[in-house]
């Protein structure tokens, strides 16, 4: 899966794309309508701040202030005590409260576990990263809900890891809230996963979602109609993603 959007440099300030706003009476603006998402799923409250949550069997902490930024998880294997820590320096792991040296291979690895954690947990904020390319595609109703829908790629020039893959995300029209998300990815052998948001709640000021997270039968769906697929009820589930014990300091 991907690493998501700059590993080392993901909560950087957000830099705006060139993007212009689209003359009325022309299609939705990509840009702004992604603006307007992050803005009431928390914006700048999420930019300095330090948020708390389980997921799964490990524990996760990121603290935000402006372009710093340090991204943990901490768990308990056969070795002990496990903390890695992700930060503007790079990736440190701690066994026991002391700092190991790891290969610089294994160190993306983990590195970009961390991330992708964190980074779904506070999704649309990321989105406007200056490796993120938008396009609005269309605008499509999903049980009898408007949705903008709008694709995301990103520059192989600092776009991480994975900068091929691609993502389609659905903001309601009404209040650009982001109720559904898809990706297509190539490592493992590549697929397709389909999220769809539940369990909303605000914690200061900070929207959380869970997903129920589907894939298709056949792995070479085109992402950007899957959505027809989920309407069918083609998609399989294939796990829930919770967020546990939110807390935002």
């Amino acid at each position: 899966m991907k690493s998501l959007v700059l590993p080392f440099l993901f909560i950087i300030t957000l830099v705006s794309c060139k993007q212009q706003a689209a003359p009325k009476n022309e299609a939705p603006n990509a840009v702004e309508i992604v603006n307007k998402a992050i803005e009431v799923s928390g914006g700048d409250r999420i930019k300095t701040s330090t948020i708390h949550f389980q997921f799964r069997d490990k524990k996760y902490k990121a603290v935000r202030d402006g372009g710093a930024f340090s991204l943990e998880r901490s768990f308990l294997d056969s070795i002990g005590n496990i903390r890695d820590v992700l930060s503007n320096s790079g990736f440190e792991r701690y066994v026991n409260g002391e700092s190991i040296q790891v290969a610089d291979s294994i160190a993306r690895l983990y590195g970009n576990a961390v991330n992708s954690v964190h980074y779904f947990s506070i999704l649309p904020m990321g989105l406007n990263d200056a490796a993120v390319y938008k396009t609005y595609l269309d605008t499509v109703s999903i049980k009898d809900t408007p949705y903008y829908k709008v694709k995301v790629t990103f520059s192989e020039e600092n776009g991480g890891d994975d900068f091929d893959d691609v993502f389609v995300y659905w903001f309601t029209t009404e209040d650009y809230k982001l109720d559904y998300l898809a990706y297509q990815f190539h490592v493992n052998g590549g697929g397709v996963r389909f999220r769809e948001a539940y369990n909303e709640r605000y914690i200061n000021g900070i929207r959380f979602v869970d997903y129920h997270n589907y894939k298709p039968k056949n792995k070479d769906v085109n992402i950007e109609t899957i959505d027809a697929l989920f309407k069918e009820d083609k998609l399989q589930l294939l796990s829930k993603i919770e967020l546990e014990n939110v807390r935002v300091d």
